[in-house]
């Protein structure tokens, strides 16, 4: 027996019971959580709001800090427990509140879709409508933290973790977002991970709760007890079924997506053909090819549907289709010089637009480097009240053309020092960039 004594000190380490919270406080705990009115449901429909803008701006700390708030792990927890400790009451109320909450949820994420101009399927939402067995294990493994924690003296923040992980929040909203924008494929699939992330919860805290024996409140006949359990088994295997076939199918478009993005590295170049353009449908299996060059035969094409095949893509799904080919160029080109010529002269004439949009915006600009240089120079020199800058041109009788120089005019309430003119002038050019500046007072 003193073999096995190491598993008996690993059992002991691992027990729940050493920090379990008194049972009339988990129940008292579990049963007030249940409950929606008042302020719970004031919280929830605020929380819904913001987990709706949050998916609308495709922000993820928004629809993090809306997951945050929610209440919605109340009445889902306490399913699980009802069942796990025979209270028929508790699970009336909880079944009761979370049909509840969650339709007020819905209606709220409605009314606000329906308001908002915005409607974009950003990813937020779009991560909401194909549920897949991993949302499962997500849902299940929360919900037994969550339940643990529930049950623990020493709760820390597991909680607001949990509620964060499950994600019973943007499921319900992007529900909202598929009824106002008349989407039901999304309706029915944020609806479908929001029961997965329900019955999850719902078992795990049921398990959680038989594992720890939690004072039962009636008694069952042994035959009630196997119809109860026979209840639970067909439920979860009706939620788990379509979430497992959703994650083969996002197994393999992903698999499909990974060796397409292969292949088309391989094929790049084929046969002197170039690709110019390829595109990715992991949805419907199918990769299209563009080619520049030679010109591609139906032998070309047969060896590129091979090489799929090759690399376990079924040649079905390629799609191969001829570019400008290179014995057409020459042809194209002689056949398009007024198409050539217009195209230079569309060219001058964005560069002359460019070039006025330039100049437009340096003679708006003038009026302000005189009040910027007043503004840095006063600091040094107070007595400057007045600035004026201008570009002008400088005619001399021995110069055939105008020179291009800056003025800058100083109004000042007392006259400058020699030493003090050759600063500001020094101060000027450097500030201008300009060594020709022609300074006043």
């Amino acid at each position: 027996m003193g073999n096995y004594q190491w598993i008996k000190d690993v059992m002991r380490f691992l027990r729940l019971t050493h920090e379990q919270e008194d049972s009339e406080i988990i129940h008292n705990s579990i049963e007030s959580a249940v409950v929606f009115r008042g302020t719970n449901l004031w919280i929830l429909i605020f929380a819904i709001l913001i987990a709706s803008v949050g998916l609308n701006m495709n922000s993820t700390a928004v629809v993090i800090g809306a997951m945050l708030i929610s209440p919605l792990m109340g009445p889902i927890a306490g399913v699980g427990y009802s069942i796990a400790t025979y209270d028929r009451l508790l699970l009336r109320k909880s079944l009761k509140n979370y049909i509840g909450s969650a339709a007020a949820a819905i209606v709220t994420s409605f009314i606000y879709f329906s308001l908002t101009p915005m409607h974009s399927e950003h990813s937020e939402i779009l991560a909401r409508t194909s549920p897949t067995i991993y949302d499962v294990f997500i849902a299940l493994f929360g919900g037994l933290a969550g339940i643990v924690a529930i049950s623990s003296k020493n709760k820390g923040n597991v909680i607001p973790g949990v509620a964060i992980a499950t994600a019973l929040m943007p499921p319900l909203c992007t529900a909202g977002y598929g009824l106002a924008t008349g989407n039901f494929g999304y309706f029915l699939g944020a609806v479908y991970l929001f029961l997965i992330n329900s019955v999850f919860i719902a078992l795990a805290a049921m398990l959680v709760s038989q594992l720890m024996k939690f004072p039962k409140k009636t008694f069952l006949l042994s035959k009630q007890i196997k119809s109860k359990n026979i209840s639970i088994a067909i439920v979860v295997f009706l939620t788990i079924v379509p979430s497992y076939f959703l994650g083969v199918s996002l197994v393999n478009k992903q698999r499909f997506q990974e060796r397409s993005e292969f292949f088309i590295e391989q094929v790049n170049s084929w046969e002197g053909n170039y690709l110019l353009r390829s595109n990715i449908d992991a949805e419907v299996k199918e990769i299209k090819l563009i080619y520049v060059g030679n010109e591609f035969d139906s032998k070309s094409v047969d060896r590129i549907k091979q090489k799929a095949k090759d690399m376990g893509i079924g040649a079905s799904s390629i799609i191969v289709e001829q570019g400008v080919k290179i014995k057409d160029y020459d042809k194209l080109m002689a056949e398009d010089d007024d198409v050539q010529k217009m195209s230079s002269e569309l060219n001058q004439l964005r560069l002359l637009l460019l070039q006025s949009k330039k100049t437009v915006d340096s003679l708006e600009a003038i009026p302000l480097v005189g009040e910027n240089l007043l503004k840095e120079i006063q600091p040094f020199f107070p007595e400057i009240n007045s600035c004026s800058y201008s570009l002008t041109d400088l005619y001399v009788d021995t110069m055939k053309l105008a020179k291009p120089i800056t003025m800058v005019y100083f109004d000042s309430e007392k006259e400058f020092t020699k030493e003090e003119v050759e600063t500001l002038e020094e101060w000027v050019k450097t500030r201008l960039s300009d060594d020709d500046v022609v300074l006043r007072f």
